[in-house]
């Protein structure tokens, strides 16, 4: 029996008849890139290939790396197999992978969504034999509200801050949800002031032709009462650290799927949760891998017990596999504990057997 054109190892996932990796999390030879985010943009590998609008972030965040760079569309040919990258709605830069062989064609996702950001290339399903696909947010539970729906909350929550004489701190992953934040501010009410890890990433995109609002560093010579009177975009590792409390009394928002599940909110301790993710929902994961017209749906991280049972379920060809994928832009672990309450929320008539058995 031949082997299929892409496979799942200790190294990450390889097309043999390529020679190169898709994401790798152990240093190769040729790595091909879906986006920027920790988990799946690891320093040591001989060569890179990525999206244009990846590359300086991933010189930022890896330092001089051996990278090329091609536009959504391009073809490169390594071996033999052919290698495209379409949009993936995830963040700036982040693309699915297209590999085909002798007719056979596979796409690896990497991190998506199916809601238009404004501001990420929008998601483009991709039509394939075989696709692998993240389900971070894979349960029914899961379905995210219009963005401008979660905006007008974020810009009245801003100004109710103002009136109230509280300087605001909202807090979001430095790749992604910081600029997709900063885009969707309502900038009469004041200036944008940023954490430096996500104003270095910022003037990483901007140096890519990036076109975002303007921000200000917040620097040891920022004057407190005048970032006070602005919005502070932080990212999840500055809460709860002195950086944070010097801007005090703040209200502080965290921006998350996670936000979804009941008590996210409170552990994080802050003071509003606002349910936002650059992962697809429940409905956009379903439809995604619906629209791929796939033979085999492959799933990496997330809910992948569950949302594997339920496609299979529906008449998917679906499995789980093992990678090491997941967690970094979200920052949140959920708990066995976690599931179970989310998944008891439901309707009776909405759970599928393979639900009702992941409650128990």
């Amino acid at each position: 029996m031949a082997k299929p054109l892409l496979e799942f190892t200790d190294r990450g996932i390889y097309c043999e008849k390529g020679k190169f990796y898709i994401d790798p999390w152990k240093p190769v030879d040729d790595a091909v890139i879906t986006h920027a985010h920790a988990d799946h943009a690891y320093w040591g590998h001989k060569r890179y290939l990525a999206h244009h609008l990846s590359r300086e972030v991933l010189l930022y965040r890896l330092g001089e790396i051996n990278l090329q760079t091609v536009e959504y569309g391009e073809t490169i040919v390594k071996n033999g197999v052919t290698i495209s990258m379409f949009p993936a709605g995830h963040v700036i830069g982040s693309a699915q992978i297209r590999v085909e062989y002798k007719g056979v064609v596979w796409v690896v996702s990497g991190d998506y969504k199916t809601q238009d950001d404004g501001i990420s290339t929008p998601f483009e399903p991709v039509k394939c034999h075989h696709f692998i696909s993240e389900c971070t947010f894979g349960m029914p539970v899961y379905t995210w509200k219009p963005q401008a729906d979660i905006f007008r909350d974020v810009n009245s929550w801003w100004q109710s801050n103002l009136e109230h004489g509280l300087a605001t701190v909202i807090v979001g992953y430095s790749l992604g949800k910081a600029q997709r934040i900063l885009q969707n501010l309502d900038l009469s009410l004041g200036k944008v002031y940023t954490h430096g890890v996500i104003e270095n990433t910022n003037e990483a995109l901007r140096r890519n032709g990036v076109i975002l609002n303007p921000t200000e560093r917040i620097t040891s010579e920022s004057s407190k009462e005048e970032v006070r009177k602005g919005i502070i975009i932080a990212p999840p590792s500055s809460v709860g650290t002195p950086w944070m409390r010097k801007f005090g009394p703040y209200s502080f928002g965290y921006c998350s799927g996670w936000m979804a599940i009941r008590g996210a909110k409170r552990r994080r301790a802050a003071d509003r949760g606002f349910i936002m993710s650059d992962h697809a929902d429940w409905d956009g994961l379903v439809s995604a891998i619906d629209a791929t017209d796939c033979e085999c749906v492959y799933l990496t991280h997330g809910y992948t017990a569950t949302f594997t049972r339920y496609l299979n379920e529906i008449g998917f060809n679906a499995r789980e596999v093992h990678t090491l994928y997941g967690g970094e832009e979200e920052d949140a672990t959920v708990t066995e504990k976690d599931e179970k309450e989310e998944i008891s929320e439901l309707p009776k008539d909405e759970r599928s057997p393979q639900l009702k058995e992941a409650a128990e």
